[in-house]
């Protein structure tokens, strides 16, 4: 386990950060990525020099807030707009435990597990806040299934040797949040943005599966 570094720089955050995520370079990826990934490290930055030093704990936090997305949406379409921001927190929550890990040197493997166990569980959240919203169930299920199973066939190639992530997909877990979050806007606006949120969700879902298929057969097929 790494040395804790509560002054460690963002190259240095980044590097540490690399090697947990199957060798991809967070300095490498898109400005909405790398911009978010730097914004989360600055805020676990002050959080560790305010003494926050639980990874857990902020993951629970953000599990938490997660949680409380569903409740938002029985207050109707209006209150949609805060299931939208409880989403922000929760996302916040779920990458600033990630630098903690990372700073302090408390990165596990069960803490990977916690972590990704909350990020499916969050997800579900925001696919039931939807439905509650007035989305078809259908959509709802289908919608959770195709996140989670993303995840799962990344994890289970991992087993089974593939290198890396693979291929960094449209339906990554930065893109699922914004879904959630300006699908929550949409719905207050309009009386068929939750359906319209869950059917965009849909469709980059099965994108991000179809590239990902693509990448673990290659990762996985033998050279002839």
């Amino acid at each position: 386990m790494p040395a804790p570094s509560p002054s460690l720089d963002w190259d240095g955050y980044a590097e540490r950060w690399s090697r947990s995520h199957g060798g991809y370079d967070p300095r490498t990826a898109s400005p909405v990525v790398r911009g978010w990934l730097r914004l989360s490290f600055r805020i676990g930055s002050a959080l560790i020099r305010a003494g926050v030093r639980s990874p857990n704990a902020v993951t629970a936090a953000g599990l938490l807030l997660a949680a409380a997305v569903p409740m938002t949406a029985l207050g109707g379409r209006r209150a949609a707009v805060a299931g939208a921001v409880l989403v922000l927190l929760s996302a916040v929550a779920d990458s600033v435990d990630g630098v903690l890990a990372v700073v302090t040197g408390r990165a596990s493997r069960l803490g990977q597990v916690w972590d990704s166990a909350a990020d499916r569980l969050s997800e579900a959240a925001w696919m039931t806040a939807f439905w509650l919203l007035g989305a078809p169930a259908w959509l709802a299920v289908g919608g959770t299934g195709l996140m989670w199973l993303h995840e799962y066939l990344r994890a289970r190639a991992t087993v089974a040797g593939m290198s890396g992530i693979g291929t960094v997909t449209v339906a990554e877990r930065p893109t699922r949040v914004l879904l959630a979050i300006f699908g929550l806007l949409a719905a207050a606006a309009v009386p068929a943005g939750a359906t319209a949120a869950l059917v965009v969700t849909a469709v980059l879902g099965i994108t991000g599966l179809v590239q990902l298929v693509i990448a673990v057969r290659k990762a996985l097929t033998p050279d002839r």
